[in-house]
């Protein structure tokens, strides 16, 4: 019953982060998951190599067809410990600005269509460009959205300024910087994933730039995950709800028992007939419950 307690607190605690709260939380699981899972794979003597691939993007278009979900799922995949961490620090920061502004369901179609915009990048570029030829490494990494959410900020409210260090900084000029760094980056290592980050960039950019001018090019998106996820969101809105009213009743008799000790302490001290009416009903009402 402890553990079941325990459990349901846990969850209670998750239905009320933010969306990008439980994004880089399902991030950080995903990340810590294979740790475990190789060790019991170690020693049981077996080959922990390739499993983790069902979920990565591969650069061959056919495979897409096989595995569609490795569009989405290969951004919750992260090649190390900084990868996720530099990811995970800045999708928490951009997400404060960008929710402040828009709704949840806003965030989820910017951060979202960059993976998958990203990923569809990082396809098309093994595809057309000769230098990917005979390479076929495959993607990991929440970066492409992560770049979405920034250069949507950056470009939807540019003048807005954040103190780097010593001095205020422009968001339109932590734009520039970002989509900057990528394309010189990309004869330098992890040419496909800095491809993808430009991929998602220009969606954050375009998403932008329609939103100012009133129209949200995720609106049809969103219809699409709403439609995939509606019976589990009210589920889990049911049991938030269960949860919430569980953990009020628990705070309401943890009252209620500070009373009655309080009251019998009296007793103890001044006898029954010291207790005003109110008090004696306390202690009445109690006995029947």
């Amino acid at each position: 019953m402890g553990f079941m307690s325990y459990f349901n607190d846990l969850k209670y605690k998750y239905s009320v982060f933010s969306i990008a709260e439980k994004i880089i939380f399902i991030n950080i699981i995903f990340f810590l998951t294979p740790y475990f899972i190789n060790t019991l794979l170690f020693l049981f003597s077996v080959d922990a190599k390739s499993y983790l691939e069902i979920f990565l993007l591969s650069p061959e278009f056919y495979n897409l067809i096989f595995k569609p979900w490795t569009i989405v799922t290969y951004s919750f995949i992260h090649d190390g410990f900084f990868h996720l961490f530099w990811n995970m620090l800045l999708l928490y920061y951009v997400s404060r600005m960008i929710l402040n502004l828009f709704s949840s369901s806003t965030f989820i179609n910017i951060y979202f269509l960059g993976v998958i915009i990203g990923g569809l990048f990082f396809l098309l570029s093994y595809s057309f460009f000769p230098v990917f030829k005979g390479d076929f490494s495959s993607m990991a990494g929440s970066s492409a959205g992560v770049m979405a959410a920034i250069i949507f900020m950056c470009t939807y409210s540019p003048d807005n300024e954040i103190r780097i260090f010593f001095f205020n900084l422009k968001l339109k000029y932590i734009g520039m910087l970002f989509f900057i760094f990528d394309i010189i980056q990309i004869p330098y290592g992890n040419s496909g994933g800095h491809i993808a980050h430009i991929g998602g960039a220009i969606l954050g950019f375009f998403y932008a730039r329609n939103m100012i001018n009133g129209r949200d090019i995720g609106s049809n998106f969103e219809k699409i995950w709403k439609f995939f996820f509606k019976k589990r969101m009210k589920k889990a809105t049911n049991i938030s709800h269960k949860t919430l009213v569980r953990n009020n009743k628990r705070n309401d008799d943890s009252e209620k028992q500070k009373k009655i000790d309080s009251i019998l302490d009296k007793i103890s001290n001044s006898g029954y007939e010291s207790l005003s009416d109110e008090e004696k009903n306390i202690l009445s009402n109690y006995g029947k419950d």
